[in-house]
């Protein structure tokens, strides 16, 4: 019956809109869910952060401005912050399992992994904007990365946001 109107005899019978299934099941469900999403997420993350690493080894980090330095290690401080709250669902696990506080888990660890998307989106913005003035230096580089910016917004939050919205909101 998923998706579907099930009985909920624990409200007199009223009907509502979900799963049938207990709070565990749920958190775990959930749990498996948030999981698979954090992989996707933390192998964008620890690719991105591993280049960025080798950067300042290069003979062409010697050449860079005050501010592309400046930029490049802002952008390496934002992608460890992302890679730790992208890892942190997974200690979160680990570290609390056994103790009957998954649902509670579960909030945390989804609160984590929405921080790390939004420190993953600033990391790549910032990343962008680096390569885009060492590549060029045209002044259309800031209306790129913001164009960009938007699209990422628009595909990580804003379409999400907007389907949650449009299909949850009571008729």
């Amino acid at each position: 019956m998923e998706g579907g109107t099930v009985p909920d005899t624990e409200q007199g019978g009223s009907m509502r809109r979900g799963r049938n299934e207990s709070e565990e099941e749920r958190a775990d469900r959930m749990w498996t869910e948030l999981i698979q999403e954090v992989r996707v997420a933390q192998m964008g993350v620890q690719i991105l952060f591993g280049f960025l690493l080798t950067v300042v080894f290069t003979p062409t980090y010697d050449g860079l401005s005050g501010t592309d330095k400046n930029i490049y290690i802002v952008t390496v401080v934002l992608g460890a912050c992302a890679t730790g709250a992208l890892i942190g669902p997974v200690t979160l696990h680990r570290l609390v399992s056994g103790r009957r506080i998954k649902p509670q888990a579960v909030q945390w660890a989804s609160q984590l992994t929405l921080l790390g998307l939004a420190l993953l989106l600033v990391t790549t913005s910032s990343s962008l904007l680096l390569i885009l003035r060492v590549a060029t230096q045209d002044d259309y580089v800031p209306y790129l990365v913001a164009g960009v910016v938007f699209w990422y917004l628009l595909c990580w939050f804003g379409l999400p946001v907007w389907a949650r919205h449009r299909h949850t909101t009571r008729r």
